[in-house]
């Protein structure tokens, strides 16, 4: 036993030795990268971990600190950062910070009427530093030496030339040509060398040209001068803006407070279309939900009669459309519901000289993804709705019977009580996962039929959440992901507050069971 826990200490020591030797590696470099949110992170975790490792007090959270953690970063960590999106203008034109927009924009060039030309022979040496030698229009020769141009005389003896008057090596380094250049071509252009106030840059592959600075920035007033037109840019709204209006590409993001969240609830052209799109969703989750409870209700209490034949066979043929994988019987439905080409067109046209714009009609659309929806989950109410009419006493019905109860009456009064003590929970769980069923949407419709007018890419058919996911990777503006996850939090409420229905609803129902 001693041994046994000596061994076990040690194997324990040397793997947070192992652990506390990464993290401190790893800490090293998100601190020089900057990454200091990441690395306080890091530090706290690490330094629960050997806590909770050596303590014997801890012992008990040891069990708990795993789940906890993938709860911070499966649910919490994804709805804290959603949360922040959407206090952003991030969208598309606006995915960079403000200092790495300073920085692409310093990195800008613009050619000026007295620039120079010129024509280049590239080297490297053995350890693959590159460097370049420019002549000049007038013959003036220079040399790179890091990211400085110094004038140089070709004539001293460290250049070999060729009997055409090319420098073929100096200094260990040996001139490139041909393919070889081709290879290093991205090297020479990240070349920048200063060459008084100009900037010498790889314009072609036969030369370099003298470049400027288009912009400078000043941070103490936050403002951009375009050294070549003299306009001023003032930092605003996550752009740098002149007095004009005219605005720098791209944007930079920045917070912006519950500005989607008020763009959602006041603004008449996203509001409308959010209204919209909200009024299908209920529908939606309502008609699919009681369509489907009804279908798989009335089933149950067919197959729940003892007297008839072969409700096995029934039974396992009924639970088909459950058994087979949701997004196969979407697509294997548009298929047939497609207008010229689909089963269902050709019946009703050989019937009834019918021919019906299923899946581009907005009412039919609708229509027709509610029904496989409906398709789709029918069998799950069945299941439920058959275990819970097994489960109400045979003595209570008869007890109806005997006091003149119909069948009718002993369905509301009795059955139907009963049955949503167990099944009221559910079936409002399975309304908020209908409320969220983006499958169906995008694989049958993909929200489409379009409506005209939309301000947003709302279709006649999208719910919240595959409106969600088309403003933020198919607005008519680009990427809008700060819209995008302003209308995710406002989803995350409805479900919360769908939730909270439910748990007030079940208890009331529980009081009524307790009474019958």
């Amino acid at each position: 036993m001693i041994w046994t826990a000596l061994l076990s200490t040690g194997l324990k020591i040397v793997l947070l030795g192992i652990l506390d030797a990464i993290s401190v590696w790893a800490a090293v470099s998100l601190g020089t990268s900057g990454s200091y949110s990441f690395l306080a992170g890091l530090v706290i975790g690490v330094i629960i971990i050997n806590y909770l490792a050596l303590s014997t007090k801890a012992y008990p959270f040891r069990y708990l600190f795993p789940g906890l953690v993938f709860l911070g970063a499966m649910v919490v960590y994804p709805i804290g950062y959603t949360v922040y999106i959407s206090l952003t203008n991030l969208q598309t034109g606006n995915f960079l910070t403000k200092a790495q927009v300073i920085a692409q924009l310093d990195g800008r060039y613009y050619l000026p009427p007295d620039y120079e030309s010129f024509r280049f022979w590239a080297y490297r040496n053995d350890q693959g530093a590159l460097r370049v030698i420019l002549i000049a229009g007038d013959g003036r020769a220079f040399i790179s030496e890091g990211d400085r141009l110094k004038s140089v005389d070709l004539d001293e003896p460290q250049f070999e030339r060729s009997p055409g008057g090319i420098v073929e090596r100096f200094d260990g380094y040996r001139r490139i040509s041909g393919p070889e250049l081709y290879q290093n071509l991205s090297l020479l252009e990240r070349l920048n060398l200063q060459y008084g106030d100009y900037t010498v840059r790889l314009a072609n592959l036969n030369e370099f040209r003298s470049y400027r600075k288009q912009y400078q920035y000043f941070p103490g007033e936050d403002k951009l001068v375009d050294i070549q037109t003299g306009k001023v840019y003032y930092s605003k709204e996550g752009y740098f803006t002149a007095e004009d209006g005219t605005r720098i590409e791209p944007g930079f993001r920045v917070n912006i407070g519950l500005r989607n969240f008020i763009s959602v609830l006041t603004s008449p052209t996203i509001r409308k279309d959010f209204t919209r799109v909200f009024t299908w969703t209920i529908l939606w989750s309502l008609f699919t939900v009681l369509f489907s409870f009804a279908v798989g209700l009335g089933f149950a209490m067919l197959l729940n009669d003892p007297y008839i034949r072969a409700r096995f066979l029934y039974r396992s043929l009924l639970i088909i459309p459950y058994t087979m994988p949701a997004f196969i019987s979407a697509l294997v439905w548009a298929g047939m519901f497609n207008t010229d080409l689909g089963v269902i067109n050709r019946i009703l046209g050989n019937l009834f000289g019918l021919k019906i714009n299923w899946l581009n009609d907005p009412f039919w659309a609708k229509v027709t993804l509610i029904f496989i929806n409906v398709w789709l989950t029918y069998p799950y109410m069945m299941i439920v709705s058959l275990g819970a009419l097994q489960s109400i006493p045979v003595e209570l019905f008869e007890a109806a019977r005997v006091d003149g109860a119909r069948g009718w009456q002993q369905f509301w009064k009795i059955t139907m009580p009963l049955l949503l003590v167990s099944v009221a929970p559910l079936l409002i769980g399975s309304f908020a996962f209908t409320f969220n069923n983006f499958t169906i949407i995008w694989l049958v419709t993909a929200g489409r039929p379009a409506v005209l007018g939309a301000a947003t890419p709302a279709g006649a058919t999208d719910i919240l959440i595959s409106w969600t996911y088309r403003l933020a990777f198919e607005g008519a503006q680009g990427n809008q992901l700060g819209l995008a996850s302003a209308v995710s939090i406002i989803i995350f409420i409805i479900i919360a507050a769908i939730s909270a229905v439910n748990f007030r609803f079940t208890k009331a129902l529980e009081e009524v069971s307790q009474g019958v």
